[in-house]
């Protein structure tokens, strides 16, 4: 794909398409060395384990880089992996993880697991992929993943192979003989003398990954495989936050279209010259290929901050601090971590060197857009982008206008647009301007469907060109100069008396309150109205502002009264999701069990319990104990409210 001076217009974008004569790479492992063969001896990837260790990190060059891809793959070819064998990582952002995701693409197939998520959804995943191969860390005091994943292990049959990270490599100097020691001493103290190996169920072989990979050939690829673009290339997790999660497929030619598309946007701005923050997990999207494939193929510098990203200890407050030294170009962030950095004071640091951020997994409010801009001078990209669309469908244009609340133009080489479907999911005719449809994407980075085959019924639309459509569950619009905006997700959507709320609606204006940090606004249940808009608001630092003060102004910034909030709840802190984004489906479900609770208690029902749970086939379950036999009451109540309910005796 030719590269021009950036993109700014719907213009460009045609025009790369139309002088898209470039051969691809048909693996992400090419789109790597191509990037090694820039400069073998630039520097590749930073490391530090510690905020406080930024400014001296660990560091490996391209070549280096390149050699502990070859070792890390044919260490996984020596245990028999094949194109087809499945390689599960469960892990934090360590060096390792970029060499067991590239290496592992390069030999199988690589699943990412959220090392966050609790033991049974961690052996559910794994069993659904077929993993035959896992990777995690060893035993290490203060961490608390092994444990997790030792309890596991008995659950997940496919397994044959695990692989232990030993976090105390990554610990330098002198320091690193000690840290070795109570590694040793941990895993002692959990397994004895036995160790690791006689504890894990039988058939599980045990190996150290740094050990492994030290006698592996570091010079080519032992299996001489050679690829082919529709070969899978890594089994990403979807859907956790707002329902049962499904493992979405996804190709060497997806991963590669989109980030030769999204390379294009950049222009020349994104070279070997470059430093990329990575704060995202790497078991998400944005993470692997805005701050891994992306920057990895132009030979630019990677700089991998603390194993826990920006959740790290003091990586927000010196954030400006790490950004000054190193020279940052571009980061990517979800809105929450705007947010937060808003509050952190930039002071004397000089952090002009910043050229980009990128923006998505959920709309930014306007106010924090704003206000981050005018503080830092920083272009703010926000974009959207979806699993099953590798990572970026759509972005502003870095070189155009940056239109406020759009979430841009659509990559070149993927399609998108806007339709009406019918009550059945069927396609009646595209959207005009402006008119607000479903959001669907079409092209090569668009995966080949959910590995459960029945999670694949009507992802797929048929819209009479011939091509494949995926439905993305979005609403948007898109203006005539070829801008998408979202204007909400179905299942976000608060529907109060048949009438449709955008939570947007009600979060930005709240926004504007000067005491707010963050907002999240959610449907409360209502037996009448359907649903009623409540409001989850967090606050500044030494804020005073009270739940009726901002009702108030509320109300005075909402035109549509029908989007008033009903209530408004100060907390000290929104749930949020592992990559920052805030967890929406547990202010759901608090609003649910308190809504239900309290329509028992008028009718004299007595609730022992009463849990909100999401079930795979059934969606949102109640889950009811009662103090007497009053079932037929409780159903009645029940019955005014669209949810499935269980009674526990």
């Amino acid at each position: 794909m030719t590269i021009l001076e950036g993109v700014a217009t719907i213009d460009d974008i045609l025009r790369i398409e139309s002088n898209d004569v470039q051969q691809r790479p048909s693996s992400t492992y090419e789109m790597i060395c191509s990037g090694v063969d820039i400069n073998p001896e630039a520097t590749a990837l930073s490391f530090f384990l510690q905020t406080k260790e930024h400014l001296n990190p660990e560091t490996w060059s391209y070549q280096q880089l390149l050699e502990h891809i070859h070792q890390t793959a044919n260490f996984f070819h020596s245990l028999g992996a094949t194109k087809d064998t499945v390689i599960a990582f469960v892990l934090p952002n360590l060096p390792e993880t970029h060499f067991v995701i590239w290496g592992g693409q390069a030999t199988g197939i690589v699943a990412a697991i959220n090392p966050l998520l609790e033991p049974d959804a961690i052996a559910e995943l794994l069993e659904a992929a077929g993993a035959s191969i896992l990777v995690t860390l060893a035993p290490f005091p203060g961490t608390d993943l092994w444990p997790k994943v030792f309890e596991v292990l008995p659950k997940v049959a496919c397994l044959r192979d695990l692989v232990l990270v030993n976090i105390a490599d990554r610990v330098r100097g002198p320091k690193q003989v000690v840290a070795r020691l109570l590694q040793k001493k941990e895993t002692f103290n959990l397994h004895g003398l036995g160790g690791i190996q006689n504890a894990v169920p039988k058939g599980i072989k045990v190996h150290d990954f740094g050990k492994s990979i030290h006698k592996q050939n570091k010079h080519r690829l032992n299996s001489k495989r050679r690829f082919n673009e529709n070969d899978f290339s890594s089994y990403f997790c979807t859907g956790g936050t707002t329902g049962t999660p499904k493992i979405a497929m996804r190709t060497h030619r997806n991963e590669v279209a989109n980030a030769v598309s999204v390379t294009a946007l950049y222009g020349d701005d994104m070279d070997s010259r470059k430093n990329v923050f990575c704060g995202l997990p790497l078991f998400h999207v944005n993470g692997v290929l805005v701050s891994g494939l992306i920057p990895f193929s132009k030979g630019a510098h990677v700089i991998l901050g603390t194993p826990q990203g920006y959740r790290g200890e003091d990586v927000g407050r010196r954030f400006w601090e790490i950004v000054e030294h190193h020279q940052i170009n571009f980061f990517s962030g979800v809105p929450t971590l705007y947010a937060g950095l808003l509050q952190v004071p930039i002071g004397n640091h000089k952090i002009d060197c910043l050229e980009y951020g990128l923006c998505g997994a959920a709309p930014m409010p306007v106010e924090v857009f704003r206000k981050f801009q005018e503080s830092t001078g920083l272009k703010i990209l926000e974009g959207y982008g979806l699993t099953e669309g590798t990572c970026v469908s759509s972005v502003n244009p870095p070189s155009g206008e940056r239109r406020l609340g759009s979430i841009g133009l659509r990559i070149a080489g993927q399609q998108m647009k806007t339709v009406i479907l019918d009550d059945n999911g069927n396609y009646e005719r595209d959207c005009n301007i402006d008119e607000i449809g479903v959001i669907t994407i079409s092209g090569p980075n668009v995966f080949s469907g959910y590995k459960v085959p029945a999670q694949n019924k009507g992802i797929w639309i048929d819209t009479g060109d011939g091509q494949r459509w995926f439905n993305t569950g979005d609403l948007g619009r898109q203006d005539k100069d070829g801008y998408f905006w979202l204007t909400g997700r179905k299942k976000e959507l608060i529907i109060r008396g048949g009438h449709n709320i955008d939570p947007a609606s009600i979060e930005e204006p709240l926004h504007q309150h000067p005491e707010v940090q963050l907002a999240a606004a959610v449907g409360r249940p209502d037996a009448h109205a359907g649903e009623l808009p409540v409001v989850y608001v967090q606050l500044k630092e030494s804020s005073t502002v009270t739940s009726e003060e901002l009702l108030e102004f509320a109300k005075s910034k909402i035109l549509e009264r029908a989007a008033w909030p009903k209530q408004i709840h100060i907390v000290d802190q929104l749930p949020l999701t592992a990559i920052g984004k805030i967890f929406k489906l547990e202010l759901r479900h608090k609003e649910i069990a308190d809504a239900l609770t309290q329509a028992l208690a008028r009718s004299n029902v007595n609730v022992l319990n009463l849990s909100v749970a999401e079930d795979k086939t059934l969606g949102t379950v109640i889950n009811v104990s009662l103090a007497k036999n009053d079932v037929d009451e409780a159903t009645r109540i029940l019955g005014l409210f669209p949810f499935h309910t269980r009674f526990n005796t």
